[in-house]
């Protein structure tokens, strides 16, 4: 087998500008191509779920999320990387689609969050009716914030409890340590309003 001397049109001082570099070096390009992408598989995912969803959709409630509170179990670690601001507050919305054992729901928002940026989310997700006040569930979330995943946006699956009063629900969620996403285990905590319900 015969080796071959690179060609003076592979060397990285001389690449045409149409033609990528080797080892990353022309990121800027790549990430914004990817965030477009990532903006059109949310767009068609939504278009998805809300066409799935339909006929559950006309059952639904409209309640009005007010963010909140946060907790950051790494305190020391948080004050450090500027993630410490437990005073969160936001609105939103949440279309809860209830069923007999099982609810439904598909949130939408926005709030300042642990990094004083603002956070802006929407998913979807259920809840199990463990007794006829407590909620125990799970979320599917798209998150974009500075602050989160070095500013990119992303997906996370979250656990969540809720507490239901006829006009009010108090929610929990928990956001676990994941490195090079979320740097500090969090709590967060906002409450549901349901006009229907005064």
């Amino acid at each position: 087998m015969t080796s071959h001397a690179a060609l003076p049109c592979d060397r990285a001082d001389c690449r045409s500008p149409h033609r990528p570099a080797v080892g990353g070096l022309r990121r800027g390009r790549t990430r914004a191509a990817g965030a477009l992408g990532k903006r059109i598989l949310a767009r068609a995912g939504l278009v998805i779920l809300l066409a799935a969803s339909a006929p559950a959709l006309a059952q639904g409630e409209l309640g009005i999320n007010v963010y909140g509170l946060s907790y950051h179990f790494e305190r020391d670690r948080a004050r450090e990387l500027g993630f410490d601001n437990e005073v969160n507050p936001g609105l939103g919305v949440r279309w809860r689609m209830p069923g007999e054992k099982f609810d439904s729901f598909l949130d939408a928002g926005a709030y300042r969050d642990s990094g004083r940026n603002t956070a802006v989310l929407a998913g979807g997700g259920i809840f199990w009716k463990a007794t006829e006040r407590l909620r125990l569930g799970g979320a599917l979330a798209f998150f974009h914030s500075e602050t989160y995943n070095d500013g990119n946006a992303f997906i996370a699956p979250l656990p969540l409890l809720a507490y239901e009063w006829r006009a009010v629900t108090a929610n929990l969620v928990y956001f676990p340590k994941v490195s090079g996403i979320n740097e500090i285990n969090t709590l967060g905590f906002w409450l549901t309003f349901w006009p229907k319900g005064f």
